[in-house]
């Protein structure tokens, strides 16, 4: 995580706010109506983790935890290898995406990680059959949307 552990205050009897190595993109929100909240902007993989809760008043002490969960979309790359088969790249994302192919391809995916916690993997065509049409699509499942791309090798 970037910077370690981060204190935010606020009192509402003297109206302010104290922070301890706080990032300025982490802040309360205010709106008439409801609770404070805390906002988190250009939220990113450094953000990814643990945050608390801590209300202290006169109807006692409470406590909630959250854990956010970064996802980062895959950038899908489709080509032609040097033997002719299509190769589908699912580059950097988080989690590892899912693979498939139409018509269908019995390939295995290869996954590859990265120092940021973000993975690729790779799938490269292969027929279950001779009498398959040239044009293959590759299909990719993720938590932050699906994607596909056709090619003819």
């Amino acid at each position: 995580k970037v910077g370690g552990p981060c204190t935010l205050v606020y009192r509402v009897d003297t109206n302010m706010t104290h922070r301890t190595t706080c990032s300025d993109n982490i802040n309360w929100t205010f709106r008439a109506g409801l609770p404070p909240a805390l906002e988190i902007r250009q939220v990113g993989i450094a953000q990814e983790g643990n945050y608390s809760c801590e209300v202290a008043s006169t109807e006692g002490n409470f406590h909630t935890r959250y854990h956010l969960t970064v996802l980062v979309p895959p950038r899908l790359s489709l080509y032609c290898d040097e033997q002719g088969s299509p190769v589908c790249k699912a580059v950097a994302g988080k989690p590892p995406a899912q693979l498939s192919w139409a018509p269908e391809s019995s390939s295995t995916a290869e996954e590859k990680c990265h120092d940021n916690g973000t993975v690729t993997v790779l799938s490269k065509f292969a027929a279950c059959s001779t009498n398959v049409t040239n044009v293959t699509t590759c299909m990719v499942s993720h938590p932050a949307g699906n994607w596909s791309q056709s090619l003819a090798c």
